[in-house]
């Protein structure tokens, strides 16, 4: 195998599929990134056996040639050493030629490194998926969706299910909802079916899949194709494929957890009222979860406490923009009502009480897609 590539485009694929290579893997092979010289371009991969990542570089696009190949062939590298490597590579060509025995040099401007290969045939290959279950949505509001479920995803593997994120598609609508039993976040989006009968309910995709994939996705208007399968699922993005199997169980039904009722609704300003959350949040006890305390109180205000008897005590008085309903009283996590609002992306957001006990909703003021449930804390 002997290619030419531009470096910048080298270091760009590498630190794709790098996302899904670990060092704690009990297949050595795996700790190294598989490249693949044929005659039409080059293509990295690199996986930990839950996730796969792999990059595909043209050897032209555009009129521009990324990739001259001399010699298609194929080789795996170490990849914490390799990747280091094209990182500090001088020139703005990357030559890499593979000899006899897996020996392979790399050449760019006054630098030569020579690295000791893998055998290629090792590799695990990627699985075939078939494209029954196809649908389309667009990379930023992918991005968009993954960002405001994945915060909620439980770090316990007390519960597997729960450290995923729930998906199901019903009349042409992604719904999406993540939870670790103290909080919940659901999103729903429009997608472009693109099988003609598109039919899975509650496949569960790892947060720690989604995390790295929304790290890969443009921050653009183009269409990421996304196939599910009964224990994997693809997505394909402009020449990237991700792959990642699929949470194993049944994810509990959280339509039930959502209260339909409530006795007190207010709206208030998201940007105010998450600063003094944040502000509130400097005294409380770490022990306790970092709890604070809201109260409503005359003229349509609202107190916000929280009380360290090591340390002291802290006020706050927020205005709503509108307050309707029961008085209130209610601890819950700062933590967790400041990963909700950061989520929501709305100037203003409305929230649902229905007692000090019950779960509280909140939603931005003129977004229904959006939904974040939290349990409050018992100290009142």
């Amino acid at each position: 195998m002997k290619f030419v590539m531009n470096r910048d485009q080298l270091v760009d694929s590498v630190q794709d599929v790098m996302k899904a290579v670990t060092t704690r893997t009990t297949i050595p092979i795996l700790t190294g990134i598989k490249i693949d010289a044929h005659e039409d371009g080059v293509t990295l991969t690199g996986s930990d056996s839950d996730i796969s990542i792999e990059r595909y570089v043209p050897a032209e696009e555009e009129d521009y040639q990324n990739v001259e190949i001399q010699k298609a062939g194929s080789i795996v590298l170490q990849a914490r050493f390799f990747s280091e490597i094209v990182k500090k590579l001088p020139g703005s060509k990357v030559e890499i030629e593979v000899y006899d025995r897996f020996a392979t040099r790399i050449r760019s401007g006054s630098s030569e490194f020579n690295l000791n290969g893998l055998d290629p045939q090792e590799y695990p290959r990627l699985p075939e998926v078939q494209a029954d279950n196809r649908f389309s949505v667009q990379a930023d509001l992918l991005r968009t969706v993954i960002r405001q479920t994945v915060f909620a995803v439980s770090t316990s593997e007390t519960r597997p299910i729960l450290t995923g994120v729930n998906w199901h598609i019903e009349d042409g609508v992604l719904n999406c909802v993540a939870t670790d039993s103290h909080r919940l976040a659901s999103r729903s989006a429009a997608i472009e079916a693109l099988s003609d009968e598109l039919v899975f309910n509650n496949v569960v995709i790892p947060g720690k899949s989604l995390n790295e994939l929304s790290k890969i996705l443009d921050d653009s208007s183009e269409l990421v194709d996304i196939v599910v399968t009964e224990s994997q699922v693809l997505f394909k993005a402009k020449n990237i494929f991700f792959f990642s199997r699929l949470l194993d169980g049944n994810y509990p039904d959280t339509s039930k957890l959502i209260p339909t009722d409530s006795k007190t609704e207010m709206v208030i300003t998201t940007k105010e009222f998450l600063q003094a959350i944040d502000r509130a949040s400097l005294l409380a006890r770490e022990g306790r979860n970092n709890v604070v305390k809201l109260a409503t109180i005359e003229n349509d205000q609202l107190e916000i406490s929280s009380n360290s008897p090591e340390i002291g005590k802290v006020f706050e008085h927020v205005s709503t923009e509108s307050l309707d309903g029961e008085e209130v009283k209610i601890s819950f996590s700062a933590k967790y009502m400041m990963d909700a609002l950061k989520a929501m992306d709305c100037t203003e957001v409305k929230i649902k009480f229905t007692g000090a006990m019950r779960p509280f909703v909140l939603t931005p003021l003129d977004e229904r897609t959006i939904k974040q449930l939290i349990l409050p804390v018992r100290t009142y």
